[in-house]
């Protein structure tokens, strides 16, 4: 797993890395059952705090993306496939949202924008 930490950005250290796992789980590059690193490795990979690691874990966990087991390790959670679709379509949704605003201020029509997601959307 691939964590980028920018110390020029507005989110906290924890944010930043909480957001790459869940982006890493929604795509599916951490599947059900993969363990997560254990906090203290974690943590010496990313030249942070414990502490930044375990809260991290802790809010996965609250959020249903994780699973810990003391002694054992953090696991992506197992069984979570409706957890998972709802978090799929909210990310799509704010990129659809983005995307709206920028037609809008550029005075691009709803039809336009249509015309050009049936285009983008064909070539895939």
């Amino acid at each position: 797993m691939n964590i980028l930490i920018s110390n020029t950005s507005d989110s906290p250290l924890y944010q930043q890395i909480k957001e790459q796992i869940k982006d890493a789980i929604l795509r599916e590059e951490l599947k059900e059952g993969d363990p997560l690193p254990s906090i203290r490795s974690f943590a010496n990979d990313l030249k942070v705090s414990v502490l930044t690691i375990r809260r991290v874990y802790e809010e996965l966990e609250k959020e249903g993306f994780v699973t810990s087991q003391v002694g054992i390790g953090t696991f992506v959670s197992a069984g979570n496939a409706e957890l998972l679709r709802d978090s799929r379509r909210r990310l799509v949704e704010e990129k659809m949202q983005d995307m709206i605003d920028t037609a809008r201020s550029l005075g691009i029509t709803r039809e336009e924008l249509n015309a050009m997601m049936e285009i983008l959307y064909e070539e895939e």
